[in-house]
């Protein structure tokens, strides 16, 4: 148990959702508890989860969107960072790495967004490159870029916007 919330430790595994539009645009939110911490859908996976049902989940919580699992395209894409200090009492004792899966979806830049105001004050839709220049985390920006097409790491195709 976390001693700061009491509440489970979380899991060093999450998920990164990149929402666009399909027309160069990404639905970025910025966090309730940090104004200016501007980013994508995230979240830890809970016990027994798959990255992609954490994805779909993280989506719903996050902005209100159910989307259907065939909506969201995995990048089968994982990327290793270490967990910020003053995050660290989040996850289990001696925890300093997390695992981020990354993902992607379109969705109508007129979706109904509705936030969950305990993580989410505001969201806006932005340009793939003014997104990426926004967001806090590397690996956040790191997959805006990719979406808006620029040179792919060597060996790795760039994902389809829309994927479908």
């Amino acid at each position: 148990m976390s001693a700061a919330a009491n509440t489970p430790f979380k899991r060093p595994v999450s998920v990164l959702v990149v929402l666009h539009d399909g027309c160069g645009r990404a639905l970025l939110l910025e966090r309730a508890d940090r104004a200016g911490f501007w980013q994508s859908v995230t979240g830890s996976l809970e016990d027994g989860e798959t990255p992609a049902a954490a994805a779909l989940r993280e989506v719903g919580e996050e902005t209100g969107l159910l989307l259907p699992p065939e909506r969201i395209d995995n990048w089968h894409l994982s990327t290793s960072y270490e967990i910020y200090p003053h995050w660290r009492h989040r996850y289990p004792p001696g925890t300093t790495r997390n695992t981020e899966h990354t993902f992607c979806a379109l969705i109508p830049a007129d979706a109904p967004v509705r936030l969950s105001p305990r993580e989410h004050r505001a969201c806006l839709w932005l340009p793939l490159a003014e997104a990426a220049r926004k967001v806090f985390s590397p690996s956040n920006r790191a997959a805006l870029l990719r979406l808006a097409g620029w040179p792919p790491e060597a060996g790795r195709e760039t994902p389809k916007i829309g994927g479908r």
